[in-house]
């Protein structure tokens, strides 16, 4: 389904509003909120009809509507505006690596620390040797998503689990400069589907390998995705000469 102007302006709404809260969003606060210029009857029509769709979907526990995996995506690809780091931290994680380029081990080991701190989510590193790097575990207890203790035993559990990630990053079907996106059912287990996977691959020399960020569904997409490019460049940068 092609979306008109306004369903794409309350689609924009409703994502933004749950990844700042991550609580079922009704039509009364989009009306508040985001000046849409309608009525809440005639946003609550779009919603009806975006859940029609598949962009949006009950929640149990509400008459709000939450995004699916599709509203997500259809946001990062379509509606997110980036927000890039500045130059100065930029030059600060260039500086905090730079000493590590000639050390593979050490320099993943720290490039995996920094985009932890830069994100405040979880990070991941992976080589095609089986050598796994993860920082920032704790960070994903600031999400409500992971109080449910069955989902954060699950996501844990997988942390040590080489062949589960590689198996998910060798799915990916994009150039290798691009940034994957997985939610939902892209990762082929239920219980992690609350959870989102933002990645890209690059190569050093024969070796290949990943880096990328694990978080809620509904991560701070705008930031994490040019975090994550930006991540990426700097290994390509380093890896040019290997």
């Amino acid at each position: 389904m092609g979306l008109e102007e306004r369903q794409t302006k309350v689609l924009k709404a409703v994502v933004e509003e749950y990844i700042n809260t991550a609580l079922p969003i009704g039509s009364g606060t989009i009306e508040k909120k985001y000046n849409l210029g309608v009525s809440p009857a005639t946003i609550r029509n779009e919603m009806v009809k975006l859940t029609q769709a598949g962009y949006l979907k009950k929640a149990h526990s509400s008459s709000g509507r939450i995004p699916t995996s599709m509203a997500l995506k259809y946001y990062v690809s379509n509606l997110m505006k980036e927000q890039h780091l500045s130059l100065s931290e930029e030059v600060a994680v260039k500086e905090k690596v730079w000493d590590y380029r000639h050390e593979m081990d050490k320099l993943l080991r720290e490039m995996t620390r920094e985009l932890a701190n830069r994100t405040r989510e979880l990070a991941i590193s992976i080589t095609d040797e089986g050598d796994i790097y993860t920082a920032g575990t704790a960070n994903i207890l600031e999400a409500p998503e992971f109080y449910d203790i069955d989902l954060t035993k699950n996501l844990l559990s997988r942390l040590d689990g080489v062949d589960f990630w590689e198996e998910l990053i060798n799915r990916s079907v994009l150039p290798i400069d691009e940034i994957d996106l997985l939610l939902g059912n892209d990762f082929g287990n239920e219980e992690m589907e609350p959870c989102s996977f933002i990645f890209s691959r690059f190569s050093a020399g024969p070796r290949k390998g990943a880096i990328g960020v694990i978080g809620p569904a509904r991560i701070n997409f705008c930031r994490v995705f040019p975090t994550v490019r930006y991540f990426k460049e700097l290994l390509d940068e380093v890896f040019k000469g290997w």
